[in-house]
């Protein structure tokens, strides 16, 4: 063996990647051994290339897969600074948001109250309303609830609203509201409606906005406080008594989003939510 042949174990050492990767790596073309034994397969390695070893051990421990990786360097090669930043710039941005998700986390495991579920919010008992029909500026597409709900708000809002300054020709006459039309929740294809109370003329451009008419009738309805993934123990409060009551559901749920979580605290956040009901029938 040369001086200058690095055998796959100690190349192993010295990079800190396993000799299982080291064989993934070269199968895929990211780092090929310098030579190969012919009679044994065993792979050695030059010392130049220890550095791209250190290269592809230190892009995967910053989280990068390994199509990047091979993106990245194949970049640098060629001094293409631009492709490099870009793709940076997309792993800054996902790793800011994996941090906002596990400080969320962490908040909630700091609750006094365990037994609670880590959830640090109040629900209200479930009171009767009778709820007059609306008219509502609303937009109906399927989705996922955490990327389209916030979206589609924006979007009618913009209706209401115009970027050029104008005065609106309509005028908000109640909360923003989610309704849900699955029967299950869905992950990635569920029948998202968003609807805003409005009254005065808008403005519609074919973009599936909708001025429509919600329907009245007697609705069960509870305010929850607090963040919005706790939201679930408000339905559950609410089925417990609609339950105790011998209450039917009679429509689609409705969630009305009370106050802005751009302006509170999530533990402040305000939803109230709605079941249309009607009586069980006494034979039942």
């Amino acid at each position: 063996m040369p001086v200058d042949q690095i055998p796959i174990g100690t190349f192993s050492r010295i990079t800190r990647l396993s000799q299982k990767a080291l064989r993934l790596y070269d199968e895929k073309g990211l780092l090929v051994p310098a030579a190969r034994d012919i009679c044994t397969g065993y792979r050695y390695y030059a010392v130049t290339q220890v550095e791209r070893g250190l290269q592809i051990g230190h892009l995967l421990r910053l989280g990068f897969g390994l199509a990047e990786v091979e993106t990245i360097l194949a970049a640098r090669e060629r001094g293409d600074a631009r492709t490099i930043g870009d793709i940076f710039a997309q792993r800054l941005a996902a790793t800011e948001k994996e941090i906002e998700r596990l400080h969320a986390i962490a908040e909630a495991l700091r609750v006094q109250d365990p037994l609670n579920g880590g959830f640090r919010m109040s629900i209200t008992e479930p009171v009767i309303k009778k709820i007059p029909s609306l008219r509502v500026l609303s937009r109906r597409e399927r989705g996922v609830y955490q990327e389209a709900i916030p979206r589609m708000i924006g979007g009618l809002c913009a209706h209401i609203f115009p970027e050029d300054g104008r005065q609106p020709t309509a005028k908000v006459a109640g909360p923003v509201m989610f309704i849900c039309h699955d029967e299950e929740y869905r992950e990635t294809d569920a029948d998202i409606e968003v609807a805003i109370p409005v009254v005065g003329p808008v403005s519609l451009d074919g973009t599936g906005v909708e001025v429509r008419t919600l329907p009245g009738g007697r609705f069960v309805s509870v305010l929850h406080t607090g963040p919005y993934h706790g939201v679930g123990k408000a339905y559950e409060r609410l089925f417990a008594y609609m339950g105790e009551h011998r209450l039917l559901i009679a429509g689609p749920s409705r969630e009305l989003y009370v106050n802005d979580p751009a302006e509170v605290a999530e533990e402040e956040l305000l939803t109230e939510v709605q079941f249309p009901v009607q009586d069980l029938p006494p034979s039942a």
